[in-house]
C-alpha cells in the first residue's frame, strides 16, 4: 500500500507557528511561553506575553522577551 509522505523542512514549521503561542525551551532546562513575535536564522527569537517556568512552576511573567538562540534546545507548538 502507498502511503504519501508529508515532509515539513523546520522553515516550514516555524512560518505556521509565527504569531502563535508556543513554548521555548533552554539549554539550562528553563521553558518560556508566549507569542513568537519574530526570529532570524540564527534562531534568536522575540516573544510576546512570555512566562518562564523553572522546574514546571511559573516564575516570571514578562511583556516582550528576547532569547538568544544558543540558548535554544527546541520551539514547540502549543495546542490552540
Amino acid at each position: 500500500m502507498d502511503q504519501q509522505k508529508h515532509t515539513r523542512s523546520p522553515t516550514d514549521f516555524l512560518s505556521t507557528v509565527l504569531g502563535r503561542q508556543v513554548l521555548v525551551k533552554l539549554n539550562s532546562g528553563i521553558n518560556y511561553r508566549g507569542i513568537l513575535a519574530c526570529l532570524d536564522g540564527y534562531m534568536n527569537i522575540a516573544l510576546e506575553n512570555t512566562e518562564e517556568y523553572v522546574d514546571g512552576k511559573l516564575k516570571n511573567r514578562y511583556g516582550d522577551t528576547f532569547i538568544r538562540g544558543n540558548n535554544v534546545l527546541y520551539i514547540s507548538a502549543e495546542k490552540p
